[in-house]
């Protein structure tokens, strides 16, 4: 069994930060990318940033120079420190982590629970 479970989403201030973070436990014997989506309300949920397992980095261009995405191969957490938020920022945030299981030989997307951050003054 596998569990992703997110924290640090809430109400911020345009112009403020959060960082959110995702920690994955359970049987787990290699972790590859790891990443954010989000969903606004009535719309789709899209790819905010993800990181491979190198630390390789792909951000939406909405995002770019504003959210930074690391991780800590250790202890198995994703971060996204978000900065200079806006409201249109305001969304259910969803990290994954793509898991290969131990004792299996598969490998396959898992994800949070969402957490919501709302950017309003």
């Amino acid at each position: 069994q596998v569990q992703l479970v997110e924290s640090g989403g809430g109400l911020v201030q345009p112009g403020g930060s959060l960082r959110l973070s995702c920690a994955a436990s359970g049987s787990i014997r290699q972790i590859n990318d790891m990443g954010w989506y989000r969903q606004a309300p009535g719309k789709q949920r899209d790819l905010v940033a993800r990181i491979s397992r190198g630390g390789i980095t792909k951000y939406a261009d909405s995002v770019k120079d504003r959210f930074t995405i690391s991780r800590d191969n250790a202890k198995n957490i994703v971060y996204l420190q978000m900065n200079s938020l806006k409201p249109d920022d305001t969304a259910v945030y969803y990290c994954f982590q793509n898991i290969w299981r131990s004792g299996t030989g598969v490998n396959r997307d898992y994800w949070g629970q969402g957490t919501q951050v709302t950017v309003s003054s």
